[in-house]
C-alpha cells in the first residue's frame, strides 16, 4: 500500500517535520525558486512559489528564469488585526512585495511579489508585530474565520473566541517555522524531537478549513468548508452550543465528474465546552480516513462520501468522548456584510467598508486605497476587521473620530457602491500570479459587473442583492458554486457560468452554459434577468426564482452537482 502513497504524501514523510531543504535552498542565490519537493513544503509555512505569468513570453524569449516571486499569507484567526498591525502589514507590502495588500476570501493577508531573498526580512517583520503564516496554507487546518465583529452581540463575542481557540489547538507544533525563518535554534534531540500530537508526521491528506457562523448571517459560507460550528441561541442571545457541519469543499476539476463541490452535512449538537474535542476529533479521523493515494480524492467531503456521515459521526464520538444531540433549529438570511455603520449590543460604532476583490493599492491617478486605509489606521483608536467577504470593518469607532474616518473613506470611494450586484460580488486573484488559473478573475470581474449592471438596470434591478462570484480556475477559493450567479475560468477569456445557488449559502448552483466569452456571459444573462423582473414572487431572490422559471433543476449535493435537467447552454 506504501508505494500507491501520493507524491505529496512521500515529501512529507521525508520532510522531518516540514523543514526539507528550505535553509540551504534560501541560501542559493542563483535562482529565485526553490526545488520542487521544498515548493509543497514551504505552503505549510504559509507561502506558494509563483511567477508572474505576464511576463512569462518575454522572459521564455530571452532565454531567462521565470520572474519567480512568493505569495505569502498571513494567518489571522477571525480577521481580527490592530492598526499596528495594519500599519506594518502596509510597510511590508510596500517595502519588500508588490506594494498592495490583498484581503482573501478566507480572512487573512496575502502579500504578492515577495522575492527569495526577502523572505526571512519579510517573516520575521510580521512576527514583530505578533502575526505568522504558519498554516495558512498546507494539509493542516488553515485560517479559522468566523464573524469578524465580537461587538456586535456576545454570541460574537464567544464565535471569535472559540475561532482563535480552534486555530491555536489545530496548529502545528513543529518548530520547523522558527527555526527556518526567525533563527530559532534547533533543539537537540533527534527525529524524535517533534511529536505532532494531531497531525503525526504526514499531516492531514489535504487542506482543511474550519469555520464558525452566528445565524442569521452565514457571512462565512459554512456550508463551504470541511468543519463548521453554527451558535445555537437562546431567547436571551447567549450560545447554549453548537451545531456541527462537517463535509463542505469547493474544488473540483473540469472534465473529471468524479471531483465535485458539496455543502457540508450537519453532523449534530455539541455543548459550548466540547466543541474543541470534537473539532480536534474531525480531524483527527480525517487525517486517518481521508485518501492518501488520490489527493483529487483526498478532501473530507469525499471521505464522508465514501463512508457515510453515520460511521464518521460515530467515529467522531468515539474520539472525542462526546454523544453528539440532535442538531438544533437555526436560519440564515444571507451570506454578504452589512455596509456602512452599524451598532453593536454595547454602542459601539462600526464602517463596513467596500474593497473591491480585496485588492487595497494606490492606482495612479485614480484611487489611493492604500494611502486612505494608512490615514485612517493613524487616527483610528480601534482595530481592524477583515470579512469572509473581502471587505474591511473599522470597529469600535471612537464618536470623536467618527467624522474623520468617514470623510476619509467617502473621499476616497470605499463606502458601499449603488449596485446590488457589486455589492455582493467577489474574486480570487488569478492571472497574472496564481498558477493554476486558467483564465482572469481579479482584473476582469469589475469590468464583467459594470457590463452587468447596464443590463439590470433596463430591467430595473439595479439596487436588487444578487451574489457574483468569479474564480479563474474550477478550485473555487472565491466560492463561486455557491453564488447566485457564479463564473468559474474554462480557459483564456472563457468561462463555465453557474446559476441558482441558494442566497444564504445553503445551496449549490447548477451549470447554465458552458465555455463561454464575454458577450455571451452578457448575451446568456439579459434575458434571465429580463424574466426576474417581470415574473419574481415578492422578496424572491434570484437564486431561487430560476429554479422555480425552469432555467436550472433544483440543486442537490455532492456528485448530481454536474447534472442539469435545464436549459444548459454551449456558446461559441
Amino acid at each position: 500500500m506504501t508505494d500507491e502513497l501520493s507524491r505529496n504524501e512521500r515529501i512529507k514523510e521525508a520532510s522531518d517535520y516540514l523543514r526539507g531543504t528550505l535553509a540551504e535552498g534560501l541560501r542559493d542565490e542563483i535562482t529565485g525558486s526553490i526545488v520542487e519537493d521544498d515548493a509543497q513544503l514551504v505552503k505549510f509555512h504559509g507561502m506558494y512559489l509563483q511567477d508572474d505569468r505576464d511576463l512569462r513570453p518575454e522572459r521564455t524569449r530571452k532565454k531567462m528564469e521565470k520572474a519567480f516571486a512568493f505569495m505569502i499569507r498571513v494567518r489571522i484567526p477571525g480577521g481580527v488585526c490592530t492598526t499596528a498591525q495594519w500599519l506594518a502589514l502596509d510597510r511590508i507590502a510596500c517595502t519588500y512585495g508588490n506594494g498592495t495588500l490583498r484581503l482573501t476570501t478566507r480572512q487573512s493577508f496575502q502579500l504578492h511579489g515577495v522575492i527569495k531573498s526577502n523572505l526571512k526580512a519579510t517573516l520575521k517583520a510580521i512576527d514583530g508585530v505578533l502575526l505568522d503564516t504558519i498554516a495558512a496554507c498546507g494539509d493542516v487546518n488553515r485560517n479559522v474565520m468566523c464573524n469578524p465583529n465580537p461587538h456586535a452581540s456576545r454570541a460574537h463575542a464567544i464565535a471569535l473566541a472559540l475561532a482563535k481557540a480552534t486555530s491555536e489547538h489545530l496548529s502545528p507544533r513543529t518548530p520547523a517555522y522558527r527555526e527556518i525563518w526567525l533563527d530559532g535554534e534547533r533543539i537537540a534531540g533527534g527525529e524524535e524531537e517533534v511529536v505532532e500530537p494531531i497531525y503525526g508526521k504526514t499531516y492531514l491528506p489535504r487542506k482543511f478549513k474550519t469555520v464558525v457562523a452566528v445565524p442569521p448571517s452565514n457571512d462565512v459560507d459554512v456550508f463551504a468548508h470541511d468543519l463548521g460550528f453554527i451558535a445555537i441561541l437562546d431567547q436571551w442571545g447567549w450560545v447554549v452550543g453548537w451545531n456541527v457541519t462537517v463535509g463542505g469543499g469547493m474544488g473540483m476539476t473540469h472534465g473529471e465528474p468524479d471531483t465535485y463541490p458539496r455543502t457540508a452535512d450537519v453532523l449534530g449538537f455539541c455543548q459550548p465546552e466540547d466543541a474543541l474535542a470534537v473539532a480536534e476529533a474531525v480531524v483527527m479521523v480525517q487525517r486517518d480516513w481521508g485518501d492518501r493515494v488520490n489527493r483529487k480524492h483526498a478532501r473530507l467531503k469525499y471521505t464522508i462520501e465514501d463512508r457515510g456521515l453515520a460511521a464518521f459521526r460515530a467515529e467522531v464520538e468515539r474520539r472525542a468522548g462526546v454523544k453528539l444531540g440532535e442538531p438544533r433549529p437555526f436560519a440564515f438570511t444571507s451570506t454578504g456584510d452589512r455596509y456602512g455603520w452599524t451598532v453593536g449590543e454595547n454602542g459601539s460604532e462600526h464602517l463596513t467598508l467596500f474593497i473591491e476583490n480585496g485588492r487595497v493599492s494606490d492606482h495612479p491617478g485614480g484611487a489611493q486605497m492604500l494611502t486612505t486605509l494608512r490615514s485612517i489606521a493613524e487616527t483610528h483608536e480601534g482595530d481592524f476587521r477583515l470579512t469572509a467577504n473581502q471587505n474591511l470593518i473599522i470597529a469600535n469607532v471612537a464618536k470623536k473620530k467618527r467624522e474623520t474616518i468617514e470623510r476619509l473613506a467617502t473621499e476616497d470611494g470605499l463606502l458601499a457602491p449603488a449596485s446590488g450586484l457589486r455589492r455582493n460580488s467577489m474574486a480570487c486573484v488569478a492571472l497574472p500570479t496564481c498558477g493554476l488559473a486558467l483564465a482572469e478573475s481579479e482584473r476582469y470581474l469589475p469590468d464583467l459587473v459594470t457590463a452587468l449592471e447596464e443590463r439590470l438596470a433596463v430591467h430595473g434591478l439595479a439596487h436588487d442583492d444578487i451574489v457574483i462570484r468569479m474564480t479563474g480556475c474550477p478550485n473555487g477559493c472565491a466560492r463561486p458554486y455557491l453564488a447566485e450567479i457564479g463564473l468559474v475560468g474554462k480557459g483564456p477569456g472563457r468561462y463555465n457560468l453557474y446559476l441558482g445557488a441558494a442566497f444564504d449559502g445553503s445551496r449549490l448552483s447548477k451549470l447554465y452554459a458552458e465555455d463561454i466569452e464575454h458577450a455571451a456571459i452578457i448575451e446568456t444573462l439579459d434575458p434571465v434577468f429580463a424574466t426576474y423582473a417581470v415574473k419574481r414572487e415578492p422578496g424572491e431572490r434570484f437564486g431561487d426564482f430560476v429554479i422555480r422559471a425552469g432555467f436550472v433543476a433544483a440543486t442537490g449535493n455532492g456528485r448530481d452537482f454536474h447534472l442539469n435537467t435545464g436549459p444548459r447552454r454551449t456558446i461559441v
